[in-house]
């Protein structure tokens, strides 16, 4: 199958909100329609190549992206077609534990939700919900990438369906052939995390990887992808390390705690902190304006905007090795601040920009978040590398 006959290439310039992308396409700027509304920060970086198709003229967008290029190879950005890409790994039996099973039909609707599709295989009915996957680090992918309120009542959903003659399974298509190992993103979404695993022993789980050629046709075979179900239990809890990204919109001197008045220029603030328990809270606390000034970061969240918090969960303490990394990648850092209780020598950076348009700075959060763990992985699995 191909996911489009005819492209075009663009270069990615930024993104206008969730469906749509700037892109230059042979020196001129369009705009395109994007169907994917998750973050894709990994993904969307100013200078990435993206597969573009033409649209009916009827259509608001001249252009539609279907595709993004990482690593040399595409990745399949149209999540419309994920659906089309399950039905051609299930009719082609490509699919460990589903082969032999028979589409009934699509978009079967049970209780409140809509479910992808209904199979039967030998006397049993499953009742089958395909999520598309594109958040991926070396050799391990996630999933969501951004919360889903919609994806955790579907799993709750599916397990109350479960029994029986009736099953019921989740589908994981990751779009990377490089991938080994697939686990819930429990640092963007525990709730959904914790639902997964707590389902996991009344539905099927699944999760395979796919190869796009540069033609955009797909290749194969599939490849069937290890979950590690103990160390997500180990690991998707509320505790961790975390970054508050602020944004001072103008310099100024601010009176902050121990540390006596500080000069803070305009730009965006890293923050790296910790919390053994109640991670979440932590985080909500620094968001909120309206609080009794107790760590060095309240003072400089009073005249700071909010700008994105960013957990990364883990039973190891990484607070000051997240630290030390910023440290290397961002422009400066403010002397003391925030590391009273360490000998780092600045729990705060700063840069001139967005961070989330530094390829290094989103680099180093697929690290701490999904890289860090391929070591043991790798170990515990060797047969899925």
């Amino acid at each position: 199958m191909k996911a489009s006959q005819t492209y075009k290439k663009g270069i990615f310039l930024s993104r206008t909100n969730r469906f749509v992308v700037r892109c230059s396409l042979k020196n001129k700027k369009v705009n395109a329609y994007l169907p994917n509304p998750g973050r894709l920060r990994e993904l969307l970086l100013r200078g990435s190549i993206l597969y573009l198709v033409t649209q009916p003229s009827s259509v608001k967008f001249r252009f539609m992206v279907v595709a993004v290029e990482k690593d040399g190879a595409p990745v399949l950005l149209h999540t419309h077609l994920n659906n089309t890409v399950a039905r051609f790994l299930i009719e082609n039996s490509l699919i460990a534990g589903l082969e032999g099973a028979v589409i009934v039909r699509p978009e079967v609707t049970i209780g409140h939700s809509r479910f992808d599709f209904l199979l039967c295989k030998g006397n049993k009915e499953i009742v089958l919900e395909v999520k598309c996957c594109t958040l991926f680090s070396g050799g391990t992918a996630m999933f969501p990438d951004a919360p889903t309120l919609r994806g955790q009542r579907h799993l709750s959903e599916l397990a109350s369906l479960s029994g029986g003659k009736q099953k019921a399974a989740v589908l994981f298509i990751v779009h990377s052939p490089r991938v080994h190992f697939f686990l819930p993103d429990y640092h963007t979404d525990l709730a959904f995390a914790r639902t997964l695993l707590s389902v996991s022993e009344h539905i099927m789980v699944k999760a395979v990887s796919v190869r796009w050629n540069r033609d955009l046709s797909l290749g194969l075979p599939a490849g069937c992808l290890s979950i590690p179900w103990d160390l997500i239990r180990r690991e998707a809890r509320d505790r961790g390390s975390y970054i508050v990204i602020l944004h001072l919109q103008k310099s100024r001197k601010i009176v902050t705690g121990g540390l006596g008045s500080i000069n803070f220029r305009k730009g965006y603030y890293l923050y790296v902190g910790s919390a053994k328990n109640n991670l979440s809270k932590r985080i909500t606390r620094h968001q909120r304006t309206r609080k009794n000034l107790f760590w060095h970061i309240d003072y400089l969240r009073e005249h700071a905007e909010f700008h994105a918090s960013l957990p990364v969960r883990a039973s190891d303490d990484l607070e000051c090795e997240l630290a030390a990394a910023l440290q290397n990648i961002t422009q400066r850092h403010v002397p003391g601040f925030g590391c009273s209780d360490c000998t780092c020598k600045s729990h705060l950076f700063w840069m001139s920009y967005d961070p989330f348009l530094s390829p290094l700075f989103i680099k180093t959060l697929m690290y701490f978040r999904i890289e860090r763990l391929e070591r043991e992985l790798n170990m515990q699995y060797p047969s899925s590398v």
